[in-house]
């Protein structure tokens, strides 16, 4: 007989103090081909997060918004999802979505992560070893973006990468909102937005 294990509800996350680089890279040695488990590092800080059920919704809603916009406005991107970020013996991010918009770059020019149980603002000095151009953090219903300037984050009201400069913030919020009980009206709404 088969055992059939929900998704937990909520996050699983774990931190851990005092690791080096090498620490790290054994540790993520270990988790290789474990789905659902994400892996930070920064100054020797190791964050495990394991995403919940709600947390995976919330990413693959906005996501999907996201890409949404990108296909109906004709914008060339590549979804990078939550592969490995790292800037050698430094840091290391795996955000819930990430985009390259236009060509294909080593790092992307947009990270997304949805704050359930850690993340958020302490994740910026992370972010910005990797030179991630803009982040993005939805929390409790809100978006937070931040765009990289030299040495640190500037809190934005709206994107200033070019390609998504005319994409409705509050749009998109209201749809992500949506589409926690009627995912394909929020789809509906939004892409008859967009298009206007």
């Amino acid at each position: 007989m088969t055992q059939i294990l929900e998704k937990p509800a909520t996050d699983q996350h774990l931190v851990y103090h005092g690791l080096t680089w090498e620490n790290f890279k054994l540790i993520q040695a270990g988790f290789a081909g474990a789905s659902g488990v994400r892996l930070f590092y920064y100054d020797g800080t190791l964050e495990i997060l394991m995403p919940g059920r709600e947390h995976e919704l919330f990413k693959t809603l906005i996501g999907y918004l996201i890409e949404t916009f990108f296909l109906e406005k004709g914008i060339l991107f590549q979804p990078t999802g939550s592969m490995a970020q790292e800037a050698e013996a430094t840091a290391s991010a795996q955000a819930d979505e990430s985009y390259c918009i236009g060509d294909p770059k080593p790092v992307p020019d947009l990270s997304i992560e949805v704050v359930f149980t850690s993340g958020g603002q302490n994740k910026l000095a992370q972010y910005q070893a990797l030179s991630v151009p803009e982040v993005w953090f939805w929390k409790d219903g809100v978006f937070q973006l931040y765009h990289l300037r030299g040495d640190h984050y500037d809190r934005i009201s709206r994107s200033e990468l070019p390609a998504l400069q005319e994409l409705d913030l509050d749009l998109l919020t209201r749809c992500v909102l949506l589409a926690q009980t009627n995912y394909a009206e929020a789809v509906r709404v939004f892409r008859r937005e967009i298009q206007k």
